[in-house]
Order: structure tokens, then C-alpha cells, then sequence
């Protein structure tokens, strides 16, 4: 299974997300916000497969953190958008700011970890 890093700054839905991976055999990293990432992307072994990146966070938005992880030098992870943002022009606008994928909240628990499980067996 992968290591995941969850971005989700409310702690029921970070806890519901990661509940819901680790019962999948994932390993997940949980964070309330976008000051850490780039750092557990660096530091964390084995390096995580896979990073479900809130867009609206306190402090730096989403979009903001993605530009830090793009400016990254080899880059083996994918970053999804995980939003409560459900119109097609807000999926047009994160699929131009360079997001490998888009998930809508409230999540959907029964077919959660299949649309991640997706994520993690295309081609980055």
C-alpha cells in the first residue's frame, strides 16, 4: 500500500479521511494545514506516493502550497485537490494550477478509497 499525505484543516474530516485510507493498508500523514508539506515530502521514508491537498486552508490556500511542491525537484508524488468546490469551472481552474486530480467533499465513504486507489495506479 502507499503513504498518503492528507492536508485537511478541519480535524473530523481529516480524521474521517484518514480513517477511511488506513483501513485500506495506507499509511497516512495528517496535516492541519499547508506549512509542512514540502518538508514531509522531503524527510518522510518511504516518500509518499500521493498528497490530497485541501484548497482552502488557513494561512496559504491550496494553490499556493501546490506552486511550493511544484517548484520541487523530483517530484514522485501526485497532488489531488480535496474540495468542497463542485462546479466545473473550479475543476478547470485546478487542473490549469497543475493538480493531478480533483475530489469533491463531503467525501463519499464507500467509494473514497477506490477514487484514491485511482489516483495511485495512473501514470503521474
Amino acid at each position: 500500500m502507499a503513504t498518503i499525505v492528507v492536508v485537511e484543516d478541519q480535524p473530523d474530516n481529516l480524521k474521517l479521511l484518514s480513517t477511511l485510507l488506513t483501513l485500506k493498508g495506507h499509511e497516512v500523514l495528517g496535516l492541519p494545514n499547508g506549512d509542512r508539506v514540502a518538508e514531509v515530502l522531503r524527510t518522510h521514508a518511504p516518500t509518499p506516493a500521493l498528497v490530497l491537498l485541501d484548497i482552502q486552508l488557513p494561512g496559504r490556500d491550496g494553490f499556493a502550497v501546490l506552486e511550493e511542491l511544484k517548484a520541487m525537484p523530483q517530484r514522485p508524488w501526485k497532488v489531488v485537490a480535496l474540495t468542497a468546490h463542485a462546479m466545473p469551472e473550479d475543476r478547470a481552474r485546478a487542473a490549469a494550477a497543475g493538480f493531478d486530480g480533483y475530489i469533491t467533499k463531503p467525501v463519499n465513504v464507500r467509494t473514497f478509497p477506490d477514487e484514491v486507489a485511482a489516483y495511485l495506479h495512473t501514470p503521474h
